[in-house]
């Protein structure tokens, strides 16, 4: 290991320490990390990103929250039909399931326990419990904003619950099941920053999650703000903590998670886009996308979704709200 590889090691687990701790305290702010009078850079982050391409033509020209309709009712668990994809899965003995590591509430490494967890993780958790009757059968394999299609279409994951927005370009790639969250992209900064929102941020750095909708849209903004991309949210933490961006700005939903862990920062401004959340599934794999849709309607009207919001989301305020509709072609 190089010296400057050990002092960058060094000042990341001062980092990783200093969250925790203010974690756990509900303290102060983290400290500025700083070494050799320069901030550590995340691996792999881009200053400033490559300009998103445009979509392909007929990416707009659909209804991105309408999924296509189970039928029948559901299978009982351990009875897969004969033929299908949840019968394969079956056989395998467990659900693959494509998640995210670094969306605090959403799917997170639990520092106390070093289990995953968060709203997309019990999400993912009741499929397995509709294909196996047990909960417990299922594999994460953590993916990023960037590899996560990829992973659907390889074959790497049977599905991805990972904070993904579904959009006409991305169902041009992946099937969804019907949305099972919403949220809407605004901005993360300093306490006393003076920012208010993506209007006063013209030419400063704006930090996003590398193939996020998120990065597109700082892009594209008209204020002209300067887009930062890095390999996880986590990362855009770090980087406005160092100054090293002016701001972060993903979805609402995101933000309050980074915020949580930050005391000194703050989101601001209204929702500037809608992002419904949807579970991304392999084209071609119909019945899996049925049976998806039959648990979310069954969590919807069973209480299971609301118990799963009050468990991680009710730091976000307002209370409990009612589960998103479903809407089928």
């Amino acid at each position: 290991m190089t010296l400057s590889r050990s002092r960058r090691s060094l000042a990341v687990i001062a980092l990783l320490t200093a969250v925790l701790a203010g974690c756990a305290t509900g303290g102060a702010g983290l400290p500025e990390v700083t070494v050799d009078g320069a901030a550590p850079t995340p691996v792999g982050a881009q200053d400033p990103a490559p300009s998103p391409s445009a979509p392909p033509a007929g990416a707009r020209d659909c209804d991105p929250r309408a999924s296509i309709r189970p039928f029948g009712t559901r299978p009982a668990p351990n009875r897969m039909p004969d033929g299908s994809t949840m019968a394969a899965i079956h056989r395998r003995g467990t659900l693959i399931a494509g998640v995210d590591q670094n969306s605090y509430r959403f799917g997170f490494r639990d520092p106390l326990t070093g289990e995953l967890s968060g709203f997309d993780i019990d999400i993912a958790r009741q499929i397995a419990k509709a294909i196996f009757g047990d909960e417990n059968r299922i594999q994460f394999r953590t993916v990023t904003s960037s590899t996560r299609i990829d992973a659907i279409r390889n074959g790497e994951v049977d599905l991805v619950i990972a904070t993904m927005t579904m959009n006409c370009e991305r169902w041009q790639q992946v099937s969804f099941s019907t949305e099972y969250f919403t949220a809407g992209q605004r901005v993360l900064v300093r306490r006393g920053s003076g920012i208010a929102g993506m209007d006063d941020l013209g030419g400063r750095k704006v930090c996003a999650s590398a193939g996020s909708t998120s990065i597109r849209t700082i892009a594209a903004h008209p204020a002209g703000p300067v887009p930062v991309a890095v390999s996880g949210w986590t990362d855009c933490l770090v980087m406005l903590q160092q100054n090293q961006v002016d701001a972060v700005s993903t979805d609402d939903s995101i933000l309050a998670g980074l915020a949580a862990q930050d005391p000194n920062t703050e989101v601001v401004g209204a929702r500037f886009t809608d992002e419904p959340y949807g579970i991304a599934i392999q084209r071609g794999r119909d019945d899996m996308v049925r049976f998806v849709n039959a648990v979310l309607e069954d969590i919807r009207a069973d209480g299971t979704w609301a118990r799963v919001y009050g468990a991680w989301l009710s730091g976000l305020g307002g209370g409990t709200p009612a589960p998103p509709a479903a809407r089928y072609r």
